[in-house]
């Protein structure tokens, strides 16, 4: 799933979790990336990044996003955009978090687009 313009980045995230293929969200990561799993917490690198991601995978919720904004300089654009996952919570309950998120992509050398740093909560404030 190649990403030819970074404010696509919100959108093909979403697909590629909506798939379940782990393989293809990581994609979408360069390998020295760092993800925000939640507030507070980083995950540095393709191996910590699996991990959160299958974690997320996990649930077998369902994840629509769209782009609020792209800022792009270069090479390197600032994104924000809005998400919502739902899923079915260990009570049996149906579960919806949402947010705003906060990304830095880069253009790879092939002109497709990559996360070099993707924080889905958009801050640190533990919730």
């Amino acid at each position: 799933m190649d990403v030819k313009e970074p404010q696509q980045m919100n959108a093909r995230f979403a697909e590629a979790l909506n798939s379940g293929d782990i393989d293809r969200v990581m994609a979408l990561y360069e390998p020295g990336a760092v993800l925000a799993p939640a507030p507070g917490q980083r995950a540095a690198g393709a191996p910590a990044i699996r991990e959160a991601i299958g974690a997320l995978l996990a649930l077998r919720g369902r994840m629509a996003s769209r782009n609020n904004y792209c800022i792009q300089a270069g090479g390197i654009a600032l994104l924000q955009g809005e998400w919502s996952l739902s899923f079915v919570g260990p009570d049996g309950k149906e579960v919806t978090e949402t947010a705003r998120s906060a990304e830095v992509v880069r253009e790879q050398p092939d002109g497709t687009w990559r996360y070099l740093i993707d924080h889905p909560a958009g801050d640190d404030t533990p919730r």
